[in-house]
């Protein structure tokens, strides 16, 4: 990703953004910009894993997502939407704040037989804040802006079965996926945008 498609990317997501109106959104969005949301990679080594990849990542959950809800309301034969634009918006484009200042940049000079020093780049992860993946970003959100139960719900188990929790035999995700079709939703988001809008190959 260059700059110019990074800069797409964050246009797009402020736009999107702009669908959430409660207090405290805008000084979210200032916290977001402060501690690198934006340029932020979505990973170190698997989907986006470069400058941008967090934003872009972002942006394909809130297409799914909308996508999504638009055919489960269809499928239930809805008059109206069972959420909200804003509600919508949030937990799409929330989810992942998480990872927001956990992402650096280090460089590495490497001696070679055949070169003085060869400087070598990557993305490191550091948690600073170790309170879980879905948790950490349902609590960074409530520090600018309240969120409904159901949102905290889609968010702290956006991971699904990819959670730690579940591995430690928890059955809270079955709970809060039985309770909840946002949730349900927007872990579907997840994959999809993980695994069809950014497969590797896009990128090479």
């Amino acid at each position: 990703m260059n700059e110019e498609q990074r800069m797409a990317e964050v246009e797009r997501f402020k736009n999107y953004f702009a669908y959430i109106n409660r207090p405290g959104a805008d000084k979210l969005l200032a916290w977001l910009e402060e501690v690198g949301f934006f340029t932020a990679p979505a990973s170190t080594k698997y989907h986006g894993a470069y400058a941008g990849g967090l934003v872009e990542h972002t942006n394909n959950v809130y297409r799914r997502l909308v996508k999504l809800a638009a055919e489960e309301d269809k499928r239930l034969g809805r008059t109206y939407p069972e959420y909200t634009v804003d509600t919508i918006a949030v937990v799409a484009l929330l989810h992942d704040v998480c990872k927001a200042d956990a992402y650096k940049i280090k460089k590495e000079d490497l001696n070679c037989p055949y070169k003085t020093v060869v400087k070598k780049v990557y993305w490191t992860y550091t948690n600073n804040l170790p309170l879980g993946h879905g948790e950490k970003s349902v609590i960074q959100i409530m520090r600018f802006m309240q969120l409904s139960e159901e949102e905290m719900l889609a968010i702290r188990w956006h991971m699904g079965a990819f959670d730690y929790a579940t591995k430690g035999g928890s059955c809270d995700m079955n709970n809060a996926f039985a309770g909840s079709r946002l949730a349900v939703m927007l872990h579907i988001a997840d994959m999809e945008a993980t695994h069809l809008d950014e497969r590797k190959e896009k990128h090479e």
